[in-house]
C-alpha cells in the first residue's frame, strides 16, 4: 500500500541458520561482501499475483459502490497457473531465495472447512522452489482473508485469534515442513502509516466502502486488514497482536525449529530540531510491534521511505522519484536507517521481506538497488544482524487501491499474455546477489 521491515539475538539468528541451509550457500568476498547464507530473494504476495480470488475481503471491496479501488485485481498476474514461471524467473534472476503468501481464503474457504487441493497447490509450490535452490519464506497472512472472516468483523472480533491459529495450525502440518522461514503477518500497523499518506477524504471513502461490503454481506461489520476504520485502530490493534501470537505458537506446534515472525511497514525516521515529535511517531507507528517482536526470531522490516519530523509534523518530500505517484521521500539512506532502528529496539535479527521504489523509470531502481545496499552493509558491518534482503517485487502486480498503475517490479507483465520480462534492475540485483558482493 505505501510506496511502497544480545545474546539472544545471536541464537535466534544462529538456530535460523539451518533452515536456511538447503538453499545455495555463497562464500563472502572480502569487504564488500555479505555473510554466508545470506538470503538474496524477490517477494510477491498470493492477492496481488494469483489472479481472481473471488472468496477474499479484498476481492469484494474492490466489486462494491462506492469503492476506493481504482480496479479490481481480476487475472491480475495469473500466477495461481504460471507460478512454476515465477520461480523460473527468480532463478534466471540469479536469487536464492522467494518470497510468497499462501491464501487464507482458498485455504479454508467456509468457517473450519478446509481444502486439500489448495493445500496442495501451496504444497507444490513450496517443493518447486527446493526445486530450483530457491530458500521458501512463505507468509501466511499477506492482508486478504477469507470474506467469511471480514463479515464478522475481522480482526475486529475477539473470536479472530483463535480463528487464525486454528488456520495456521492446518496450514502449517501440511506446509512447514519444506519451508525456510514463516512470516504470521504482511505489515499489520499499516493503517497508521495510510493516516500519513491519504487525503482525509479518504477515510470517509473507505468507511462508506466498508458499510457497503457489510451490507451485501448481511453482516453488522465488515473489516479488512489493510482498510479499518480509524475508531476501530485501538481493538484492532490488541486482537491482532493476539492473533499474530496464537499464530506463531501454533505454527511452532508443529514445526519447533522454523524461524517465525511478522514484518513492519517502516519509514527512516529524522528528527528534525531538538524538540521534534519523531520519537511519538514511532510509538505510535510500531510500538506496540516492536515490544511483540522481543518475543520472535526475527522481524521483517518493510522500507521504502524516509521521514523527517519537526515539532510539529512531517516535512515535504526532500527527494520526489520520476515516476512515483505517491511522491515518496525516497533515499538511498532509508532501509540503513530502519534497519538500525528496528535492531535497536528489539534485539532481533532483521529479514528486509521488502524494499523497492514505485517508479516507471527502472533506471532508478537499478541504481537505487545497489546504493540502497551499499548503506545496508554499513550498518550490518557496524554489527547489525541481516538474514537476507527480498525486493519488492518480482512482478510489476497489483498495487490495491492504485491497481495496476504501480510498477514496483524486477519484471514487467503483459496484461493480455501475462508474459514476464526481467527488466534491467533485475540484472542488477542478480550480479549483486550471485557474487553476495557489491
Amino acid at each position: 500500500m505505501i510506496d511502497r521491515r544480545t545474546l539472544l539475538a545471536a541464537s535466534a539468528a544462529l538456530g535460523a541458520v539451518p533452515a536456511f541451509g538447503r538453499s545455495p550457500v555463497r562464500q563472502a568476498d572480502g569487504p564488500s561482501g555479505f555473510p554466508r547464507g545470506f538470503l538474496w530473494g524477490a517477494s510477491t504476495a498470493g492477492h496481488q499475483v494469483e489472479g481472481n480470488n473471488t472468496n477474499s475481503d479484498c476481492w469484494l471491496i474492490e466489486h462494491v459502490t462506492p469503492t476506493l479501488f481504482r480496479e479490481s485485481s481480476g487475472d491480475a498476474c495469473n500466477s495461481f497457473l504460471l507460478w512454476e514461471q515465477d520461480l523460473d524467473l527468480v532463478k534466471s534472476i540469479g536469487l536464492n531465495s522467494y518470497r510468497f503468501s499462501i491464501e487464507w481464503a482458498r485455504i479454508e474457504p467456509a468457517e473450519g472447512e478446509f481444502s486439500v487441493a489448495m493445500l496442495d497447490h501451496y504444497k507444490r509450490m513450496i517443493a518447486g522452489c527446493r526445486a530450483r535452490g530457491l530458500a521458501p519464506v512463505v507468509t501466511f497472512n499477506h492482508y486478504s482473508a477469507p470474506r467469511w472472516f471480514a463479515a464478522d468483523g475481522g480482526w475486529t472480533n475477539p473470536k479472530a485469534p483463535l480463528r487464525f491459529a486454528r488456520y495456521c495450525e492446518r496450514a502449517a502440518r501440511h506446509l512447514a515442513g519444506d519451508m525456510a522461514i514463516a512470516m504470521t503477518l504482511n505489515e499489520p500497523n499499516i493503517n497508521h502509516l495510510l493516516q500519513l499518506i491519504l487525503p482525509p477524504e479518504a477515510i470517509g471513502g473507505m468507511r462508506a466502502m466498508l458499510q457497503a461490503a457489510a451490507r451485501i454481506s448481511g453482516s453488522a461489520k465488515f473489516s479488512v486488514a489493510n482498510a479499518v476504520d480509524p475508531d476501530d485502530f485501538e481493538v484492532f490493534t490488541r486482537t491482532i497482536i493476539a492473533g499474530h501470537r496464537a499464530g506463531r505458537d501454533a505454527i511452532k506446534s508443529v514445526r519447533s525449529d522454523l524461524p517465525v515472525g511478522f514484518s513492519l511497514s517502516m519509514l527512516d525516521d529524522i528528527a528534525v530540531g531538538s524538540t521534534s515529535m519523531r520519537d511519538r511517531m514511532r510509538e505510535r507507528l510500531y510500538g506496540p510491534w516492536l515490544e511483540e517482536a522481543k518475543q520472535d526470531d526475527y522481524l521483517g522490516v518493510q522500507n521504502y521511505e524516509q521521514a523527517r519530523w519537526t515539532s510539529k509534523g512531517r516535512l515535504p518530500p526532500e527527494r520526489p522519484v520520476p515516476g512515483n505517484p505517491m511522491g515518496a521521500d525516497v533515499s538511498p539512506l532509508s532501509l540503513a536507517g530502519a534497519v538500525r532502528f528496528a535492531h535497536a529496539a528489539t534485539g532481533r535479527p532483521i529479514l528486509i521481506s521488502e524494499h523497492g521504489v514505485n517508479t516507471t523509470d527502472d533506471a532508478v531502481r537499478a541504481a537505487f538497488i545497489p546504493a540502497s545496499l551499499q548503506a545496508l552493509k554499513g550498518v550490518m558491518d557496524q554489527g547489525v544482524p541481516v538474514l537476507g534482503y527480498l525486493h519488492w517485487s518480482l512482478l510489476d502486480n497489483y498495487e490495491w487501491v492504485s491497481g495496476f498503475h504501480g510498477k514496483l517490479g524486477l519484471a514487467s507483465v503483459d496484461p493480455e499474455t501475462f508474459a514476464r520480462k526481467a527488466k534491467p534492475s533485475a540484472g542488477v540485483l542478480g550480479r549483486i546477489a550471485t557474487a553476495n558482493a557489491l
